[in-house]
């Protein structure tokens, strides 16, 4: 493959498939405004050229396609009253957007870690490949911020309520569970996963997945619907809490752990933001909604700032949430992160 790569996008063809390679590996691939604007520009050249008859994306090194976007940026301006992480949010939204409806087959590689702006990138497409190292997930609660990259819209729609449970834990799921919730269409061994790409670079991803895809390993979501889908259906996170620990399944009781140990404020702004997605007509109306979210989290949500410095910059996994505890977050709060900067 002959590539043109700066800013962490490595751009070429092999044959007549575009490739894009996120290429920051020992940043696990994380997202950067440089790498949105690279991929889109790409996106915007192929989709016209009659030599460009699909795009394959894949990540650079082992450990996964995209961790998500670069939080550390996300810190500073949370304390410095920057703009980039809003012109950032501006432009991969609209890339997000531009995934769903590419005319062409989008066939993405989601082997490995696939996380916050990595499923914005990969979920959004048309032909989306887990293998067993897959781990996809919304995290964004773990970090005092709310699911994005039209999260909120996919989660919405997965069965029952099993998106919900995905952001409210920000729990990550294999590749089965990937299949059952609407994120991923087809289950390839990581093994040959060497085989199909070369195997793309002569033929048309319709023709050629049926020879590697398969299916995946057992996951565990599926029968945990039992208890998840009517511990989730309660009107607030309060209730969720409460079903969760009453209802005696192992696995009930952990959640309940995971999503408490979330930032409260959070865990409200993210069921509300789902609740109000589910209403939605389309993916572009739930970005927009994302974006106000975002914007309101990153000047008024102190939880953002605390929670990557516990998790990413000091590490010590012991965020301080303001307030702490769940009956404590003032509703008509929560309510206002949805009002458009303009409006306020």
């Amino acid at each position: 493959m002959t590539v043109a790569g700066d800013d962490g996008v490595l751009i070429g063809r092999e044959g007549r498939t575009g490739r894009i390679v996120l290429d920051r590996p020992a940043a696990l691939n994380a997202l950067t405004h440089p790498m949105v604007l690279r991929m889109t520009e790409a996106l915007d050249a192929w989709e016209h050229d009659p030599e460009v008859t699909q795009v394959l994306v894949t990540g650079a090194g082992e450990r996964g396609l995209c961790a998500g976007g670069d939080v550390r940026a996300f810190h500073r301006d949370a304390l410095t009253g920057g703009t980039g992480s809003v012109d950032f949010w501006r432009d991969e939204y609209r890339l997000n957007a531009r995934i769903a409806h590419y005319p062409k087959p989008y066939v993405v590689l989601m082997d490995g870690i696939v996380m916050g702006g990595g499923v914005g990138v990969s979920a959004h497409g048309n032909v989306r490949i887990v293998t067993e190292r897959s781990r996809v997930a919304m995290p964004e609660t773990g970090i005092g911020f709310v699911p994005d990259v039209g999260g909120t819209w996919l989660l919405g729609r997965a069965p029952g309520e099993l998106g919900t449970h995905m952001a409210l834990t920000g729990a990550a799921v294999g590749a089965a569970d990937a299949l059952l919730c609407g994120l991923a269409d087809h289950f390839v061994p990581a093994a040959r996963l060497p085989e199909l790409v070369a195997a793309l670079s002569r033929g048309a991803a319709a023709e050629v997945l049926p020879e590697y895809a398969g299916p995946a390993p057992a996951g565990e979501l599926g029968a945990a619907r039992e208890w998840i889908d009517p511990c989730y259906a309660a009107d607030t996170v309060e209730e969720i809490v409460e079903r969760l620990l009453a209802h005696g399944a192992p696995a009930a009781k952990e959640a309940a752990e995971a999503i408490l140990a979330k930032s409260p404020t959070a865990l409200k702004i993210t069921l509300a933001a789902l609740r109000r997605a589910r209403s939605l007509g389309s993916l572009e109306e739930a970005l927009e909604q994302e974006f106000t979210v975002s914007c309101a989290a990153l000047r008024r949500l102190p939880d953002l700032v605390e929670g990557i410095r516990a998790q990413v910059i000091d590490k010590d996994r012991a965020p301080r949430w303001s307030p702490a505890t769940l009956p404590e977050v003032d509703e008509a709060e929560v309510v206002s992160y949805f009002t458009p900067p303009e409006s306020r």
